[in-house]
C-alpha cells in the first residue's frame, strides 16, 4: 500500500528534516550570542536579528507541520490520489523550503513580505490535503 505513496513520503521525509536543520540552525545561532541564556530568546531582539528570523522561522515551522503531515497520512491510509497528494506534499515542502531562505536573508517588518507568499502557498496546500483527506473520507 505505501509503496504507491513513494513521492509523498519523500516530500514528508524532506519537510520533516527541513524542520530538524531550522532547529540546529536556531539553536547555532543563538548559542553565538554574546549574552545567551539557554532556552530564552532575547524580548529586545526583532527581524534585525538572525537570531531571532532563524528562532521565529523553526517556530513557524514547529506551529504549521503537524496541520499538514496529520492530514496527509489520513491520505494516504484512506486512499487518496497518489499524484494530487504527491503535488500538494511537494509544493508544500518547497514553499516551506522557499519561505525559511527567505526568513533567513530578509530582514523586513513589513507585512506582506516576500516570505508571505510561500506562506500562503503552504496553508493553501494545507486546505488542499484536508479537502484530499474529506474527499476520500466520504467518496
Amino acid at each position: 500500500m505505501f509503496t504507491v505513496y513513494t513521492y509523498s513520503i519523500a516530500g514528508l521525509l524532506l519537510i520533516s528534516f527541513t524542520v530538524f536543520v531550522q532547529n540546529i540552525v536556531a539553536a547555532i545561532a543563538h548559542r553565538k550570542q554574546s549574552r545567551y541564556i539557554p532556552g530564552k530568546v532575547s524580548e529586545e531582539l526583532s527581524h534585525d536579528s538572525f537570531v531571532f528570523r532563524s528562532h521565529r522561522t523553526f517556530h513557524n515551522s514547529l506551529e504549521n507541520i503537524h496541520q499538514f503531515t496529520l492530514p496527509t497520512l489520513l491520505c494516504i491510509f484512506l486512499g487518496a490520489s497518489t499524484s494530487i497528494l504527491a503535488a500538494l506534499v511537494w509544493i508544500y515542502a518547497l514553499s516551506r523550503i522557499i519561505h525559511m531562505g527567505l526568513y533567513y536573508a530578509i530582514a523586513t517588518e513589513k507585512n506582506p513580505s516576500p516570505r508571505s507568499y510561500f506562506y500562503m502557498i503552504g496553508t493553501l496546500c494545507t486546505f488542499g490535503v484536508f479537502g484530499l483527506a474529506v474527499f476520500n473520507l466520504f467518496s
